[in-house]
């Protein structure tokens, strides 16, 4: 199923939006600034092929994902998603830390479950600033899309006689 990616000039809004929220003034460290290079390098018209985006499928990939990191964990993600419609896209924050995790009675447990915190503060502020920009995320498909159930589903004005 062919999706609509959105336009390089809205990811790179995104992209800003994340850099600023978790890095702020200081900006991005080398390792994100190198990938965020690559990225610039590519025409718009090819954005979405630039080696610097990992892809769900390399030949009909419906989600694009590339490391930027955040000052406590470099492997957050920000994700560029097919909506669940099908049609549009979402971006996400992910936090790429519910994959593993140690034994609740491990020494590494403890800080673990404290950096998935920090990590998720993250995940949250940066989402927050993407939906004040406007910028499509899941959160604000739900909202409209549960709008509109509703709108659907109201009962139909009564009529006086």
């Amino acid at each position: 199923m062919s999706w609509e990616r959105p336009p390089a000039s809205k990811c790179w809004e995104a992209i800003d939006a994340y850099i600023t929220s978790v890095y702020g003034e200081g900006g991005a460290p080398a390792a994100v600034r190198g990938r965020l290079e690559t990225l610039r390098a590519m025409p718009d018209e090819s954005f979405f092929d630039s080696t610097a985006f990992e892809r769900d499928d390399k030949n009909a990939p419906t989600r694009y994902s590339v490391r930027l990191g955040n000052p406590h964990y470099p492997h957050m993600k920000l994700v560029v998603e097919r909506a669940p419609d099908g049609r549009g896209y979402l971006f996400r924050a992910d936090t790429h830390d519910h994959h593993i995790r140690p034994a609740p009675e491990s020494r590494e447990y403890k800080a673990f479950v404290e950096l998935m915190q920090q990590n998720q503060k993250s995940a949250e502020h940066v989402e927050a600033e993407w939906a004040r920009r406007g910028l499509p995320t899941f959160k604000e498909y739900l909202r409209q899309d549960l709008a509109r159930r509703a709108q659907h589903s109201s009962p139909p004005p009564s009529r006086s006689p």
